[in-house]
């Protein structure tokens, strides 16, 4: 998914075309709370160390969307885009964290 995003945002005037129906921090906001819920699904360990992990990980994922952006000059990197990404990271990591406290801790021997 995270490669759709980045060959998504590549492609000339595609962006444009979808901002006709949803704004960027819609986008961004959509995107990255799916891509936390998978790496917090996909991860092992405590609610809590999941949700850090993801945040952790949609944060560096966001950086690079905005550094594969900055090379494109019908883009821009905007700070603005990541801290949407982070945000959105933060509270869906927070609402699993906090909805699924005990159903999916491993125990580790």
């Amino acid at each position: 998914m995270y490669l759709a995003i980045l060959v998504a945002g590549s492609i000339p005037g595609a962006r444009a075309d979808i901002g006709h129906y949803a704004s960027g921090p819609v986008l961004h906001s959509t995107a990255y709370a799916i891509l936390t819920a998978l790496w917090f699904f996909g991860s092992r360990g405590t609610p809590a160390a999941r949700a850090c992990k993801a945040v952790l990980v949609i944060a560096a994922m966001g950086a690079g969307d905005e550094f594969v952006q900055s090379f494109f000059p019908y883009r821009g990197a905007d700070v603005r885009d990541w801290a949407v990404d982070c945000a959105s990271a933060v509270v869906t990591a927070l609402l699993l964290c906090l909805a699924l406290p005990k159903m999916f801790v491993i125990q580790e021997h």
